[in-house]
């Protein structure tokens, strides 16, 4: 059964309300014969349930949720326009769902263009006090709205972003490594761009738990994640994928130059000496993206190539060819 993207239960639990609430105006007026509402009504309803089906693309969500959230204004406003003053309730909830569908500064422009579509429809039927009320009451549920999307999309955004994180070293987690592979996979498919892993393990660093304790190998940990940040380019990322265990992904450089930066690494992290009584030391795997290599083949060989580096005593770096591990002589 395929799984609904995260992104689309919005949109389509929208969809379907819309469906469920409208189906019922739509048998009570072929019942009374009001055969021009029904007709839009029955519309409205195909539309929603089109693009409901529509979301469950992972790369139609955005089209799909913009198209519900016009759907939504254009609905409202032919309903007004036809039946008059009467249908005005619906723009309230069609407001909302626009900003829930739509970016804050999109769901703006939108309810905008609502409101001053409404202008011509209203104005004739309304008498002053009711009409000011009117759209004094449009123009608060937007700005309502508003508040509330950009105030619950910015902690959305947090929440993403901690999601994407190791708490201990600030370091990207497995999640966003495994979206950073497929990324950078992709990007070789189309571009045949070079990238390079660098897979890195502290050595010995359960003796390093057990002498020193585990607050000073959290130290450690995150001593060496900032050493690792200073030295690698803005456009490399770094990543936390075991206890000890950290992957940089190096785009757009081949193995040599990854086997360069990743010897460089070694050396500093040797030369900080970042326990108590002593350096510490880290062996290092190095694999370039093959072609058509998955992400999960191309760790694979980064992992072969890190354990040749502590089967031959650590402290070193070995870089993985596709057919066979390379030991590269410490610099």
């Amino acid at each position: 059964m395929r799984k609904v993207p995260v992104e689309a239960i919005l949109p389509l639990a929208l969809s379907a309300v819309a469906v469920v609430g409208v189906l019922p105006f739509a048998f009570i007026r072929i019942a009374n014969g009001d055969w021009t509402m029904a007709g839009i009504d029955t519309i409205i309803i195909m539309g929603f349930a089109f693009l409901g089906f529509s979301v469950l693309r992972p790369r139609r969500v955005r089209f799909a949720s913009i198209a519900i959230a016009i759907f939504c204004v254009v609905g409202v406003l032919t309903t007004v326009y036809i039946r008059g003053e009467e249908q005005i309730f619906w723009a309230y909830p069609a407001l909302l769902a626009t900003f829930y569908l739509a970016k804050p500064g999109e769901a703006v422009l939108i309810s905008t263009l609502t409101i001053i579509a409404l202008v011509p429809a209203l104005v004739p039927q309304m008498d002053g006090i009711i009409l000011t009320t009117t759209f004094v009451t449009l123009i608060a549920t937007s700005v309502f709205a508003y508040a509330f999307a950009f105030l619950s999309r910015g902690q959305r955004d947090q929440l993403l972003q901690l999601a994407r994180k190791d708490p201990l070293t600030g370091a990207g987690n497995r999640r966003a490594l495994d979206e950073k592979l497929a990324e950078v996979c992709a990007a070789q498919a189309r571009a045949n761009t070079p990238a390079s892993l660098v897979l890195i393990d502290i050595d010995n660093f359960k003796e390093i738990n057990d002498e020193f304790g585990h607050a000073i190998g959290d130290q450690i940990l995150v001593r060496l994640t900032e050493i690792i940040e200073l030295r690698i380019r803005v456009t490399d990322s770094l990543y936390r994928i075991g206890g000890e265990e950290f992957v940089v992904v190096i785009e757009g450089q081949t193995k040599d130059k990854a086997r360069r930066m990743a010897e460089q690494l070694r050396t500093l992290v040797e030369a900080n000496e970042l326990a108590p009584e002593g350096s510490v030391t880290i062996s290092l795997g190095v694999a370039e993206l093959a072609i058509g290599e998955s992400p999960d083949e191309w760790i694979r060989r980064a992992d072969l190539a890190l354990y040749e580096s502590k089967r031959c005593g650590r402290n070193q770096t070995s870089l993985a060819t596709t057919g066979k591990i390379l030991q590269v002589e410490r610099a």
